[in-house]
């Protein structure tokens, strides 16, 4: 197993010496080793740095937000038909004669999309829109 250890990083400065007009021996320099701690910041400082990344991360948002919009154009409608409601008639009825073998549950679910129904209900005499190319043999 080994070990790491991370130490400030220190920089050794001579001192120089003084210039003394007496006849004491001259002393060397003395080496003073001096720390530079890393950057610490203080809870004011942390506070300050979040708020300037949130309001720089709003500023981006706010830029570029428009890119994410949609497009002021419908599209082309589906082309359907409308069919009157009789007694008798249930969706699961109403998509099995139009859909695709296998695809009946897909197409119940397009047709209640289609005409905004909550549910499978559906009345005497209400009318509905089914699609018209469904990929089914009539």
């Amino acid at each position: 197993m080994s070990t790491m250890t991370i130490s400030p990083i220190r920089t050794v400065r001579p001192v120089r010496p003084l210039h003394v007009i007496t006849d004491a021996p001259v002393r060397r320099p003395v080496a003073r080793v001096e720390t530079r701690s890393a950057l610490r910041l203080t809870r004011r400082g942390r506070a300050v740095f979040l708020v300037a990344f949130l309001a720089l991360l709003v500023t981006l948002m706010v830029a570029f937000g428009g890119l994410a919009t949609a497009t002021h154009d419908s599209g082309t409608p589906d082309p359907v038909r409308i069919v009157e409601i009789g007694p008798g008639d249930t969706l699961y009825g109403l998509a099995g004669s139009i859909a695709a073998p296998g695809h009946v549950r897909d197409m119940v679910s397009h047709i209640e999309q289609l005409n905004s129904l909550s549910g499978p209900e559906l009345q005497v005499g209400q009318r509905l829109a089914l699609p018209l190319d469904s990929g089914a043999t009539n």
